[in-house]
């Protein structure tokens, strides 16, 4: 074919292949052919809402359903670029609550396979597991998640198949004088985000400004890798994703702008609607006289409503104590007591579901028929209340998805009730020794080990703070609805900062699961942790409490001391538990006693980590492969140990 003719056939067939499109606003008149919708994302009034904040659990994502071509072939490195612009908001209904922002995704497809609905912006199945379809997302994040690496809870992220960001920026723009100023995501505020994929450079750069500040010079975040070609493929759907779990967050897109064939058209920002908390300041109107009498009966209704008040406040002493002023530094959601009186049914026995040397924990289902586990503590004194409270609030901002997630609390007189979710399927221990019709098996077991590894992982190493559980035992392990564990119960867990060690001297936990070196040094660490950890391990994987009698002599048979003489003898795989027998490899089997073993090593150092640990149930690749990593650990186990293990 001639030159010339080539150059013409491209010439028209270029601008029908081009992407380029505009959205000033969206509209009901939006249908499928403008916008795919997954799950609870809508078009409400003029925008794209995300997420749909009545339920607990919301996920919800848009894409433009004309696929955007990046490459000529699957296996080319050659890219084609693009230029997109769009507007957002995000408005938190409790400032203090965690955030979780909104992602621009370039993904292989409309729902990424694996991908949970609660978490990690709706794509991606967790931190240690990379995405199955090739996945790009440049995160909006309004949360700081320390398991992620986060600089803060404000900051834009580039990810490749992985929630872990490849690069981050804290959210803000550079002036004419090169100063970064910053910029706030989560006050609602409109944000003009503008972003340039430039394939022949294999580069990103992101910019955000607040709506009516000119587009800067100077990108927020730049990315350059030739790698970037790895994780697109030949079409990729684009647009927006996010997800959240109990907490409201609306995340909106204004307007959107894209093209492959130059730079994105401008949007018109003049005439966008603005989400901000409501001000009292537009109470005045022209009705300046109707609100000044308004005002007045007002107050005269409050003033009689406060000394009523007062007055059933003296009266009675069973009604709900008031909120002190120290109150208000600590948990943004403050239940009533009527309220989880009512859910309780009264806190009456029906409702228990089990009972511990703090109080009581009953079954509640809220107004808006949310289930949860109400858990009653009683203190000495208020002074104590108010410090186990401080403890306690910091906990409450605790975020994993192996971890039991608190709500909120309530405090009546002494007594606090933690208010959390509710495990439908109860603690670990019943699917080990109280079900003997429905065991849990090895496949179940396995992966519920694995969940509560990485909970204390995070616990432990990725959080601003360490936090030391320390009553790691399978009762304290709970399963949800899929059967999955999460590590629960924090009544006595204690929080420090990395590199120091907490300040108590009381030695607290079950016996069975307590660490040796606890009966001298009462400090807890992180390696009394991994101790418990280790026992719950060989709990699960020989079915066998870590106390027993005997039948023939009523003598005590201490699990970790049993298991550590068969392996002694070379044959470690005899304790593992009859019931579940073929559903296993013996090595597989052999691996996990193992582990058990070398979590409860009597010497606290030479325990493994809780990231060794997970390596090792993961089966991540570490510096020695895992069967070699835990033959060195269990190694340590072979000795000849004469303290008690309690």
């Amino acid at each position: 074919m001639p030159p010339c003719l080539t150059l013409l056939l491209l010439s028209f067939l270029s601008p029908a292949l081009a992407l380029d499109f505009l959205f000033n606003s969206f509209n009901a008149t939006i249908n499928s052919s403008d916008l795919i919708l997954i799950s609870d994302a809508r078009i409400d009034s003029t925008v794209i809402r995300l997420l749909n904040d009545s339920n607990q659990l919301s996920l919800g994502r848009a894409f433009y359903p004309t696929k955007l071509s990046l490459k000529p072939t699957s296996n080319s490195t050659t890219l084609s670029s693009f230029s997109t612009s769009f507007v957002f908001s995000v408005l938190p209904q409790i400032a203090a609550s965690p955030g979780f922002g909104l992602c621009f995704v370039l993904s292989n497809s409309t729902s990424p396979p694996g991908a949970l609905a609660s978490q990690y912006f709706g794509l991606f199945t967790n931190a240690t597991s990379h995405s199955v379809a090739p996945l790009l997302a440049i995160e909006f994040d309004t949360g700081q998640n320390p398991e992620f690496n986060d600089p803060d809870g404000n900051h834009i992220g580039i990810d490749l198949n992985n929630i872990e960001s490849i690069k981050t920026a804290s959210a803000g723009y550079y002036n004419s004088t090169n100063e970064l100023v910053s910029v706030n995501m989560r006050n609602g505020q409109n944000i003009h985000a503008w972003i340039d994929f430039d394939g022949a450079n294999f580069e990103i750069n992101v910019t955000v400004a607040p709506v009516g500040v000119s587009r800067p010079s100077r990108p927020t975040l730049n990315y350059r890798n030739p790698e970037i070609a790895n994780y697109l493929s030949t079409e990729m759907y684009v647009g927006f994703s996010a997800s959240k779990t109990q907490w409201v967050e609306a995340q909106r897109v204004l307007a959107w702008s894209l093209s492959d064939a130059g730079v994105a058209r401008e949007i018109n920002t003049t005439n966008l609607p603005v989400f901000l908390i409501e001000s009292s300041s537009s109470a005045l109107s022209a009705g300046a006289i109707a609100g000044i009498v308004i005002g007045c009966v007002v107050f005269v209704i409050f003033s009689a409503s406060g000394c009523y008040w007062l007055w059933r406040k003296k009266m009675s002493k069973d009604k709900e104590d008031e909120i002190e002023d120290w109150e208000l530094e600590y948990w943004p959601h403050r239940f009533s007591y009527d309220e989880l009186s009512l859910a309780t049914d009264g806190f009456s026995d029906g409702k228990v579901l089990g009972a511990g040397g703090f109080g009581r924990v009953y079954r509640g289902i809220l107004s808006n028929s949310t289930e949860v586990a109400v858990k009653c503590v009683n203190h000495d004194s208020k002074q104590g209340l108010r410090e186990f409270m401080a403890e306690i609030s910091s906990m409450g901002r605790l975020q994993h998805k192996n971890l039991v997630q608190m709500r909120g609390w309530c405090r009546k007189g002494n007594e606090l009730m933690l208010v959390y979710d509710y495990m439908p399927n109860g603690s670990l221990n019943r699917w080990i020794f109280d079900k003997p019709q429905k065991v849990l098996d090895w496949k179940r077991r396995r992966q519920v080990l694995a969940d509560v590894a990485e909970g204390l992982n995070y616990l432990h190493h990725g959080w601003d703070q360490v936090v030391i559980h320390r009553d790691i035992k399978s009762s304290n392990i709970l399963l949800d609805y899929e059967l999955r564990g999460r590590l629960g119960d924090f009544g006595l867990a204690k929080l420090y900062q990395h590199g120091q060690v907490p300040n108590t001297t009381r030695v607290v936990g079950t016996l069975g699961y307590l660490a040796p070196e606890l009966a001298n040094v009462a400090t807890p660490t992180a390696s009394s942790d991994v101790y418990g950890f280790g026992v719950v391990v060989l709990e699960v994987a020989c079915g066998r409490r870590p106390i027993e009698m005997t039948k023939e002599n009523e003598e005590e048979v201490v699990l970790i001391d049993w298991v550590r003489e068969l392996y002694r003898e070379g044959k470690v795989y005899e304790a593992a538990d009859s019931r579940i027998e073929g559903e296993y490899e013996v090595g597989e089997m052999e691996l996990l006693l193992k582990l058990g073993l070398a979590c409860c090593h009597p010497e606290p150092l030479r325990r493994p980590t809780m990231k060794e640990v997970v390596a090792v149930l993961v089966r991540e690749e570490v510096a020695a492969g895992p069967a070699e990593l835990l033959n060195e650990l269990a190694h340590g186990s072979d000795v000849d140990d004469s303290r008690e293990v309690v």
